[in-house]
């Protein structure tokens, strides 16, 4: 499983993911799965349901279960039945790029960062020191950043 030896052929691992649910239970949901072609994968664990366990082949395993602890289970299997298959929808492996990811977060979150100092016209206070920037004009700069991200995003490189 470290990467150095190739699955058999015809051959790939399922990816669970273990965590107890109120009751100290295991619920085992399926991630996806990884095979030669595709050796790794990342999965999003933030937003599995508690409780929602899916069918998995590790029942009949007498693990002891730690109410307290997270596992990860990978089940290998012939490449006909990984693709038979559904992992939980909230685990989806991210079809964009990291880069893209973080700039459309980090835009975000300038945004927010930026409107929450907004002040109407009235509750501005005179100060010759400081400059303002109209909320407007950082939505319309936000908007635009985005929509030139979603055409292009490399666009910045030129």
């Amino acid at each position: 499983m470290l990467g150095t030896i190739p699955f058999p052929d015809g051959m790939g691992g399922s990816v669970y993911f273990c965590y107890p649910d109120q009751s100290g239970m295991a619920v085992w949901q399926l991630l996806g799965f990884v095979t030669n072609e595709k050796p790794s994968a990342i999965f999003k664990i933030s937003g599995l349901k508690s409780g929602k366990g899916s069918q998995h082949p590790f029942g009949a395993m007498n693990l002891p279960q730690t109410p307290t602890v997270a596992q990860i289970g990978i089940s290998v299997e012939l490449l006909e039945n990984l693709a038979q298959q559904t992992p939980v929808a909230s685990a989806a492996v991210s079809s964009v790029d990291s880069f893209t990811e973080f700039t459309q977060k980090m835009l975000d979150n300038f945004y927010n960062f930026a409107s929450s100092f907004a002040v109407t016209q009235a509750q501005m206070t005179p100060n010759p020191s400081e400059a303002f920037i109209p909320a407007n004009v950082v939505l319309k700069w936000y908007e635009n950043f985005q929509r030139r991200l979603t055409q292009n995003p490399l666009f910045w490189k030129t």
